[in-house]
């Protein structure tokens, strides 16, 4: 019997959703996973047909981090800390040109929190826990968290959940910035599709594509150098094909025949 992949791929129209699929493991992240979720979040960035990428997980969890078995080769000192078990970096996700979206359905914990994290916006189930869980078990704030969670939440709220690995839910979650919506478990997927597709039919692929890269790539810079990038991409946008079609069916009132964009990461 030939075991199933550790990541699913549907098509919903524009959006594809990929579900992370070790649900006997609570979709525990291993190099296999790794690989074949980064390799499916290349594959629909070339490709001009999906908008936008939705990402969940089977069963009753999210991710609830790395696969314990992992981490115990780790610890007794058989294998070493790699940092791109796919061969890429875990910020892989950040340089996707399409919006993803997080339908944290459940458990949410550790490498898992992190990569929601690398998602651009993050839906959870009331009843969703989330959880940094590094310090419980003697580890740093790993793989970028330390970066990325003060930018969601704050520095305040960062090291409280960062100090304590404590566990919040979704309506905590939402309260202090960590997700963006939350939503029953049953309704959860759906409002995550729905979102996505929303931005597939009525925002332009490419202006999304320049706007994650700018924010991201902003975060980094003083005021004055973003200003500076932000009128020359401006100037570009505005001599561009879309601008000249989000005009015309603003004032048609009728909803905009943008173009799919086909563009690899990086």
């Amino acid at each position: 019997m030939t075991a199933e992949p550790p990541v699913l791929l549907e098509r919903r129209g524009p959006v594809a959703v990929l579900t992370l699929h070790r649900p006997h493991r609570m979709n525990g992240w291993t190099p296999a996973l790794e690989r074949l979720y980064f390799d499916y979040l290349a594959d629909l960035s070339a490709d001009p047909e999906v908008k936008a990428i939705v990402v969940t997980g089977a069963g009753r969890a999210f991710c609830a981090g790395a696969d314990m078995a992992d981490l115990d080769e780790l610890g007794s000192g058989a294998a070493e800390l790699a940092p791109a078990a796919s061969g890429r970096p875990k910020t892989f996700p950040l340089s996707v040109p399409k919006p993803v979206v997080a339908a944290i359905n459940g458990a949410c914990a550790g490498l898992g929190l992190v990569q929601a994290l690398m998602c651009d916006v993050r839906l959870a189930a009331t009843t969703a826990k989330l959880t940094t869980s590094f310090s419980k078990i003697g580890l740093v704030a790993e793989h970028g968290i330390s970066w990325l969670l003060p930018r969601h939440v704050g520095i305040g709220h960062a090291l409280d959940l960062l100090l304590s690995s404590r566990v919040v839910q979704g309506e905590e979650a939402l309260r202090m910035g960590l997700v963006q919506q939350v939503h029953p478990p049953e309704e959860l997927l759906d409002a995550a599709v729905a979102y996505a597709q929303e931005l597939a039919d009525r925002v332009s692929p490419a202006a999304m594509a320049s706007i994650k890269a700018q924010v991201y790539r902003h975060a980094e810079l003083e005021l004055r150098a973003a200003l500076e990038d932000s009128d020359q991409l401006m100037r570009t946008s505005l001599a561009a094909p879309d601008f000249a079609e989000g005009v015309a069916a603003f004032q048609a009132k009728r909803l905009p025949a943008f173009e799919g964009i086909g563009q690899p990461p990086g």
